[in-house]
């Protein structure tokens, strides 16, 4: 908001939104490896501690806008560590169905603080201002950092069974979470699913100012848009959390995946026939919600995944899995800003959805052709990892 009031530009908003994202894409599967080399409960502590101060450098009144995104981008090079030791830590925690349960949960936790996040930050920019708005969100990281460090218990860092001989090696580390992947066929699948489904259910986000302008609605719902596909990730997630087994929410996959997509075609043709209107607004952030429900897919495609690598991989494999995840959802949301430049928001999301509904049809192809497969094994290693 603050970018897009300054500038009026879909485009320029789009690559604010964008910044948040494509760390993971450049810089994700080496910074993903921290969780496989330090003690992951450390690397969780220093990355919000860090954010913390980043963020609070962004709420300075009067930042100029290049060093406000420069800013933006190093908080979110602090992501693909926190993400990958958050991910690995659960792992080594949790096993079998407590597992699949508690990372369900954690992903309906996740949206629901994203949607509590917009709805309440969007309240703040038009109540008070975005740079109080981003003071009140370095405290956040603030609270984190010190909850951790209190109350997380201590693990060491985790024994790829190498030994000590060996030297460690970042760029190393991440290649051999990529040839991991790259050998398991049901590894791959579940990536391409994932990156192609995310690249178009979250591409919107990126023009959300500029949608929600063209509705003739301000500052305040676009907080509520956003939030509402969270929302409905976070209502798909506890039915089929609790009611389904693994087994049978990986079946759901490729019907959630068309759910996800599908509403979002109805929203971008929404907004374009029915023109600016409370009435046009609710039924797009309704269509949200329902693209939400379908975006639950993400869950048990999360717990495929991770269960299939080995405990000392996790931290890389998952990196290189969310980065690519992550980019991909930034290159969404700077092609719809750059598209929204010459065509209206509304017939911007339509193409999204329609686009989305034919490119994720040969991943899902891949995906039904490999269940059951199981993960390759990982190379040969020392007694620490029989």
């Amino acid at each position: 908001m603050l970018v897009y009031q300054r500038t009026d530009s879909p485009l320029l908003s789009a690559i604010t939104f964008a910044i948040s994202y494509l760390p993971w894409l450049v810089g994700g599967p080496l910074l993903s490896t921290l969780a496989d080399r330090f003690p992951r409960h450390r690397v969780l502590i220093a990355t919000d501690a860090a954010r913390a101060l980043l963020v609070a450098g962004m709420a300075v009144p009067g930042t100029p806008l290049p060093l406000l995104l420069g800013l933006l981008f190093v908080v979110a090079v602090c992501g693909p560590p926190f993400e990958s030791a958050r991910s690995a830590l659960v792992a080594d925690v949790l096993d079998g169905d407590r597992y699949a349960l508690a990372t369900s949960l954690t992903n309906v936790g996740s949206q629901v603080a994203q949607v509590l996040g917009f709805v309440l930050g969007g309240t703040l920019v038009a109540i008070l201002s975005p740079s109080a708005a981003l003071l009140l969100d370095a405290a956040t990281f603030a609270v984190s950092a010190v909850w951790l460090w209190a109350r997380l218990q201590r693990r060491p860092a985790p024994d790829d069974g190498g030994g000590t001989e060996r030297p460690r090696s970042m760029w190393r580390d991440a290649a051999e979470g990529l040839r991991l992947i790259g050998r398991t066929p049901r590894l791959l699948a579940i990536i391409a699913v994932t990156w192609v489904g995310m690249l178009f259910a979250n591409a919107s986000e990126g023009i959300a100012a500029p949608l929600v302008e063209q509705l003739g609605q301000g500052p305040a719902q676009v907080g509520v848009l956003l939030g509402a596909n969270p929302a409905g990730v976070t209502v798909g997630g506890l039915l089929i959390a609790r009611a389904l087994t693994q087994e049978r929410r990986e079946r759901l996959v490729p019907h959630l995946v068309v759910l996800s997509l599908a509403p979002i075609l109805l929203a971008g043709l929404v907004t374009v026939w029915s023109g600016p209107g409370s009435g046009a607004y609710a039924a797009v952030v309704a269509l949200m919600f329902v693209a939400g429900l379908g975006a639950a897919w993400s869950i048990p495609l999360n717990v495929a995944f991770v269960q299939s690598v080995p405990p000392a991989y996790r931290g890389r494999a998952f990196g290189v899995a969310v980065s690519g995840l992550y980019g991909v959802q930034g290159i969404g949301a700077l092609g719809a800003g750059a598209l929204a430049e010459g065509l209206t928001a509304g017939t911007v999301v339509g193409l999204i959805g329609a686009l989305g509904l034919l490119a994720v049809v040969p991943p899902l192809v891949g995906y039904l052709r490999t269940q059951g497969h199981v993960a390759a094994a990982p190379p040969a290693a020392g007694p620490s990892e029989a």
